[in-house]
């Protein structure tokens, strides 16, 4: 897995500026909002946002700084889906529904503890994908990528509930971002 084709992905799917009434992120350019790009030292024009700087913001944001690329090493199909549920719903979402699945995953703590769903990846979270991975082997990634995209999938109907300006979005997220 290289994270370059897996930002090229995200930016053929985000798409270019854009600046919908109903996004709550405001102005966006290649999927990356003005707060987080101005949080990342671009202080232009949106529209100008060049294509390098996107990159970047993508590699140490939702993959370096969340330690996505060393679930890769275990799991690469999680490893994706967790870089492109950071980038939609943000790294402290991604990482919780791996936590999460992990937890309901472990036989009532009979393959390995459960994890403390701090939302955060660490040493115990990567233990706990290696335990599982072991027992269960390429099946079972398999089986942890659907919980994990039922979780998201979850959240998105939750969203547009809550929400209805969200359903203007709610048709696009899971044709993309769901299996």
């Amino acid at each position: 897995m290289d994270i370059s084709t897996l930002i090229d992905e995200v930016i053929a799917r985000e798409g270019g500026y854009s600046n919908h009434r109903a996004d709550r992120g405001g102005p966006t350019h290649f999927g990356i909002t003005q707060a987080v790009a101005q949080a990342n030292g671009y202080r232009g024009d949106m529209r100008a946002l060049p294509r390098s700087v996107a990159e970047a913001i993508y590699r140490r944001l939702y993959w370096e700084k969340p330690g996505y690329a060393f679930v890769a090493e275990l799991a690469p199909a999680i490893a994706e889906e967790l870089f492109d549920t950071a980038v939609n719903m943000g790294p402290a979402t991604a990482s919780g529904f791996l936590q999460r699945a992990l937890n309901a995953l472990n036989r009532n703590e009979q393959d390995y503890p459960d994890l403390k769903v701090d939302q955060a990846l660490g040493a115990r979270t990567l233990a706990a994908l290696g335990a599982f991975l072991k027992l269960r082997g390429k099946a079972g990634e398999k089986v942890l990528l659907k919980a994990v995209e039922a979780l998201q999938g979850e959240r998105y109907l939750a969203l547009a509930e809550s929400r209805p300006a969200n359903e203007a979005f709610l048709y696009g997220w899971l044709a993309n971002r769901i299996g």
